[in-house]
Formats: C-alpha cells, structure tokens, sequence
C-alpha cells in the first residue's frame, strides 16, 4: 500500500475514534437543560433562584436530622412555617411505620412524623407530590433529599400562583424515616383513610448533587404517563432501560410501597457526584442550580398536567422509550418490541444476502461473526486489567475516585486498541453484514427478555436495516463510495445511545464498575469496525498504533494509580464505631478502603477487615479499645406462654436513654410463625427458615422501649441478640476524630457507638 495507504488508513483512524469521541463530547456538553430562573422569574414557573431560598432557610444551620432526632424536629418545624406562608394548611401524621424486607429476613420500623399539606381543593382522589425530609445521621440532607422539599414548596407556590383550578385534590407528602427505611411511607400507607386519598403521585428524591432530574422509574402500564411527561416536559432526561437497570439494584424509594400498592407514580432523582451523597458535604453550596432547576420543571410540569387528567386514563400498556440528548423522546408500545426487532432483523439478512462484492470464505464469515463478541468481551477485560494496574500501583480499591480523568482516558485508549485489533479479521461487507445482524438479534433477545433495553438496539437496527437494504442496490454496493456513507449513517444512532449508555454509566458509581463505561462505548463502536476495516492500514503501521494505543492506555491507568484516590472534595467514606461486645471493646471503621497512615498512628487497626457484630453488613477494620463499661441493652421477658396458634414470646426491650436505635436479632428462626411491634403483624414466610437470622431494626429513639412480640411454633428455647445504636463517639473517640483526614468523611450513619448483649428465652 505504500505511504500513501499508511497516511490515508491513519487518518481515517483518527476520523472515526474522533466521531466516536464527539459524542462522548455531546452527551457531556449537548444534552438540552433548562436555563436556571432567578427568584425575578413570573411567578407562574418554576424558579432555582426562589428554591435555593427555600431550602436555605428550611436546612437552617445544616446539619444532620434523621428521624426523632431534635434537629428533625426542627426542620419540620421550619417546613410548617413555609407551608404556612404559603397559605397551606398542615398537618403532622404522627404514627409508627414498618417495612419488610423478606429477601434478607430484615423488618425495619420506627414513629415518623410525616407532613401532609393541602395545597389545591378538588374532587376524587389526590395528586400527591412527595419528597421526605429526614436525613441520614452522618450529613445535613441538602440534596437528599430538602432539594426535594424544596422543590414541591416552589412547585406548590407556582400551582397556586397560576390559579388555575384542579380536577383533583393536591396534596404535599413530606415524608419522614425515609432513609430508615421507607417508613413515613409505610406509615402513611397503613393509614386506611391516608392512603383511600391518594390517586396519583409523583416523587423527587436525589442520590448526588448534580446531572439531569432522571425519570427512572414508573409505575406498570407507564405508556399514558411517558405520553404525559413528553407532552409536559421540555428536557427529557429518561429510558425505560432505567427502570430495567432499576430493578437490579438493591436501592429503594418511597415510592417503592405506593407503586406496590397499585399507584400511577412517576419517580425522579438526579444522580452524578455520588461522592457528596450521605456524607456532610451533602450541603447546599455543593447542588448544582441547573439540576435543581430541572427537578422543579419536571414535578410542575406533570403535577400541573395531572390536575386536569383523569386518573382512570393514566392506566394502559408499557412503553418502551430513551430521550435523545434530552430533545427527543421516540417510543412505542412495549408489545411492538418483539415485531420492529424481527423486522430490524429481516431487513438487515436481506440487505446482506443482496449485498455484492468479492467471494468470502466460511473461515472469514467465521471471523466476521467473533467481531462483535470478541469486542465487548475484550472491551471489558481490557477495562479490568487497566482498572488492576490503577489500583495495584495505587493500593486503593477505587483508585479514580477523585481524579478520574487519567483512568477515563486509559480506557477509552484501551477500548480503542481492542477495536483496532478485531477491525482486520474481516472485509468490509463481512464485517457489517456481522455486526449488525449481532445487534439486531441481540435486539430480538432483550425484547423477549427485558424489553425496556430495546431501544438501544431497536432504533440502530431499524435505521440501519433500512440503510443497508438501500445501499445494498446501488453500485459497488455496500463498498462504494455511497454504500460506505450509509453504513457511516448507520453507525451514528448506534453511538449516540451507546456512547451516551457508557457515559451515564460512569455516574453510578464512578469507574469502579467500569464495565458500565467500557462494555456499552464497546457496544456502540462495533457499528464503526466495518470502516475501520475498509480503510486498514498496512499491517506495520496497524501493529505500530495498536502498539501505541496499548501503551497509552496502560500509561494513563498507572498515572491514575499514582493520583491521590481520595480528596477533599471527593473523600473517603469512612465512619468510625466503638463496639462493646460481652467484654469485648474495640474501634472499628469501614473497610471499603485502607484505613489512613494517621489513623493507623492513632490506633493499631488490623491490616485485615473482619465481620465486627452480627448487625454488621460488610467488615471494618479494628483495633483494640478500652472497656468504657456502658449500659447494655436488654429486654425484659413479659410473656412466654403457649396459645392456640403456638407459643406467644412478649419482650419489652430496655435500652438506655442514649439510644438511637435498637435492634433484635432471633438467632435460629426455624420455629418462628410471626413478629408483632406496635399494630403491625408479619407472618414469617418459608424462606425464613432457611436463614440463620431474621433482624427487627427499630430506628426511632422511642424504639429503646419498644414491645415485641414473637409467635414460635415450638417450645424450644429462642436465642437473641440485642443491640444499641448511638449517633456519635464517646469523649475517648475524640483522638480518633483528630486523626481522620481531610479527605475523609463519616457517611451514611456516622460515627457513633453500638453496644451487643445477648439473650436466652427458655422453652415454656
């Protein structure tokens, strides 16, 4: 080929990883988001500027406020004064709330006091619009979630400010307990005459500080309510692949028990900057305005459309949708999945049978077919080893979890390397013909099993299907001049979901689970490998660039393992607990990375993590502490007899005054029939017994005297261990507190003290 081949197939390189870069720059720069609205905005719209004001005065001194803490108190109080001066009428629905988690054999519980306001008269059953107040123990809640009740006192102040009169009732729900466990909800819920009020509802909830307002949950038979987002929104931030991935994870909101319950529910949340999210730096000055602003377009927008629909309408089929940078919102109905892939995938096996050009051996249609396999599976051991070596020279578990730019760049480098070696196995028509018929059965698979990916591989197949079957009649066919434009036209919707799939994937918790980065960028620019074939250099220069790419890829990972993983404004999560055990005391803190030189010079933590108590989730890193001898939960037996239906266990646990929250485990719980607290009952299902314990967490400073009541279905002894959580160290943890750095932060419940006793009920 000569110099001029190598300079041509060089530039053509560089063209195409350059495309695929651009919209990697698009979905960081291009995405459609609103303007923020100062507090002079009409008093018809929603205003950041008039929110922010809001919160500021609703958070007060920031600090953190979880359930019956005074400081709880206080921010409700200051939530009822805003409703007040909005000429909204209030009330606190004090009441206990429980939440079953059967999966794991875990019941949470606590006394909430949730804030109901009656924003707008109406007939039938209410609008809801719902946001929780509390926060976790270790951070002031700025974002998680008073962005929230910021959000729907704004939301409701423009409402009333339009004037426009409302088919239905609207109602403020401000939840509190949220973060113990759903429990405003549930208590809310297991109101009968609350929960008969309620015909639609819409949540905004916050995991970060930052990025697009996400819808990322609907309620089933979401297509009317998908047709009403798009009609009322003007920047679309959703798939209905988020409530696929959704699903998956272990997380949970509010609105989880009212779409159980059977609720037209829309759910929003923004998500990027996870590092602030349940630490102290969730404060006010770190949300970002923009996204503020698009929360509040998002909960008026359809909180106002919903005042005039009627609710029997918002009940139909499921959609299957994704916006485009935020401009666009193709959908169709879930049931049509099936039939547009089957005819993506026609199209594009005729398109490849009418196809002409030079004969291809079955050994290189082989290859053809490994093309988009061996990439994203390449892809994603690439990201591995490059994730490996950041983190082998960094000696952290996370090693970009303040500078990620250096290991972004390796793996991008490294999957453009991976992309680079599969592009020569085959020739131009071998390699398209195999790549898309790869993604459009790929389309056929997740439309059976999860239809709401569909989109990602529905809309490519179909443009393409129509692209290449167009192409595949004109002459030189799909290796002319025209041909290789289409299959160019082809590749951009390919990149522009998948691309913008890798770059959304990077916000859920950053590059730590790079497969979400390097497996869908692989995904999308497979669609480029039959240009990167038809325009190959000589095999020289090829093995000199892969080289190239391969160097700089490992070159950026180890720069990023030599970075600080940690910082001040990206720190370590790393709360610290004094444990006192039956004699037994020691420090403990999270073992989610090493724990730091300084505090290693405080105190000498094990160089392993181990399980410290059997409340204990995941390990924590430990060392000795001195005996401080407190008071040690207990319960106080008030009933061991047999009944009709087995044998009745009554124990009034007796905590100190200090406790925060307490919590049983029953050890051994195959004879267990049923758990009763307050007016709540749980009959224990069948996979209970298989478990080695079931957990009743009760989270309200109340619970230190909470009754429980067991029901056994045997008279054999029951065995428990009780323990005590306190929010915050005793005074001998004060050198410990001295030695965390600045670039680490309490997170989630904080540092605080947890105290194990241990109890024996005998057989009746």
């Amino acid at each position: 080929m000569g110099r001029q081949g190598v300079v041509g197939g060089l530039i053509a390189t560089v063209l195409l990883f350059s495309l695929a870069a651009l919209f990697w720059f698009a979905q960081e720069n291009w995405v459609a988001r609103p303007a923020v609205l100062s507090a002079a905005a009409p008093p018809g719209v929603f205003s950041a500027g008039r929110a922010e004001d809001v919160l500021a005065r609703v958070l007060g001194p920031e600090k953190p406020h979880p359930v019956s803490t005074e400081e709880n108190a206080a921010v409700r109080g200051r939530i009822l004064k805003e409703l007040a001066a909005l000429g909204v009428s209030a009330t606190v629905h004090h009441g206990f709330g429980c939440n079953e988690v059967r999966t794991f054999g875990v019941i949470t519980c606590a006394s909430v006091n949730d804030i109901l306001g009656e924003v707008k008269p109406g007939e039938g059953k209410a609008i809801v619009m719902m946001a929780h107040y509390d926060s976790v123990p270790a951070g002031p809640g700025a974002a998680d979630d008073e962005s929230g009740v910021a959000t729907v006192l704004e939301t409701i102040r423009a409402l009333k400010a339009r004037g426009i009169d409302s088919k239905h009732p609207i109602l403020a729900l401000l939840t509190d307990g949220e973060e113990a466990g759903l429990l405003g909800a549930a208590a809310f819920l297991h109101d009968p005459a609350l929960r008969a009020r309620v015909g639609a509802v819409i949540n905004v909830e916050a995991r970060g500080n930052r990025g697009p307002s996400l819808l990322f949950q609907t309620s089933p038979g979401d297509g009317p309510l998908i047709d009403l987002y798009a009609a009322n929104v003007s920047n679309y931030a959703t798939s209905s692949a988020y409530a696929e991935i959704y699903r998956l994870l272990p997380n949970d909101t509010d609105l989880t028990l009212f779409i159980r319950d059977g609720f037209p529910s829309f759910n929003f949340a923004f998500s990027e900057n996870v590092a602030h999210y349940h630490t102290v730096l969730d404060r006010r000055e770190n949300l970002d305005p923009q996204t503020l602003q698009q929360h509040g377009d998002n909960l008026l927008g359809l909180a106002g459309a919903l005042e005039q629909t009627d609710f029997a309408s918002l009940s139909g089929h499921n959609d299957i949708y994704v916006d485009l940078l935020g401009r666009e919102l193709p959908r169709a109905p879930a049931q049509w999945a099936l039939p547009l892939s089957i005819v993506a995938f026609v199209l594009l096996l005729i398109a490849t049978l009418r196809a002409r050009g030079e004969p291809i051996g079955a050994a290189r249609w082989c290859a053809a077919f490994a093309i988009f396999p061996a990439l994203v599976v390449g892809a994603g051991a690439m990201g591995w080893l490059l994730h490996t070596i950041a983190a082998t020279v960094s000696h952290m578990p996370d090693p970009s979890y303040a500078y990620p730019a250096a290991l972004r760049e390796g793996l991008a480098f490294g999957v453009a390397f991976v992309t680079l070696l599969v592009s020569r196995i085959a020739p131009l028509r071998a390699a398209a013909a195999a790549v898309w018929v790869w993604i459009a059965a790929l389309g056929l698979v997740v439309a059976l099993l999860v239809p709401g990916l569909t989109p990602y591989f529905l809309i490519p197949a179909l443009v393409a299907g129509a692209l290449m079957l167009a192409a595949a009649f004109l002459p030189g066919s799909w290796e002319g001049e025209v041909g290789q434009g289409a299959l160019l036209l082809t590749a951009l919707p390919m990149l522009l979901l998948w691309v913008g799939f890798g770059a959304a994937g990077e916000t859920v918790m950053g590059l730590k689970l790079h497969p979400l980065f390097t497996i869908p960028i692989a995904a999308g620019i497979s669609s480029l490998v039959p240009l990167f074939a038809a325009h190959a250099m000589p095999r020289g220069a090829w093995l000199t660039v892969c080289s190239l790419l391969l160097v700089a890829a490992i070159g950026a990972s180890v720069v990023a393992g030599l970075q600080p993983s940690y910082s001040a404004i990206a720190p370590q999560r790393l709360s610290i607990s004094y444990v006192q055990d039956s004699g037994r005391s020691l420090w403990a803190v999270d073992a989610l990375a090493p724990v730091p030189p300084s505090m290693n010079a405080a105190a000498n933590f094990s160089a392993a993590p181990e399980k410290i108590s059997p409340f204990a989730w995941s390990s924590s890193y430990v060392a000795p502490a001195d005996n401080l001898n407190l008071p040690m939960p207990t319960a106080r037996l008030l009933a061991n007899r047999r009944t009709d239906g087995g044998r009745r266990v009554i124990l009034a646990l007796q905590g100190s005054d200090d406790a925060n929250q307490m919590a049983f485990i029953i050890t051994h719980p195959k004879g267990l029939k049923a758990i009763d607290i307050k007016d709540w009952h749980f009959d224990a299902p069948p996979a209970w017994a298989k478990l080695d314990r079931v957990v009743v967490a009760c989270m309200s400073r109340d619970c230190a005297t909470a009754i429980l009541a067991l029901t056994m279905a045997d008279d054999a002894p029951v065995d428990a261990i009780l323990g005590e959580d306190r929010f915050g160290l005793p005074p001998e943890g004060a050198r410990l507190l001295a030695a965390r750095p600045k670039t680490a932060v309490q997170s989630q419940n904080g540092d605080g003290v947890l105290l194990i006793s241990r109890l024996h009920v005998p057989g009746a």
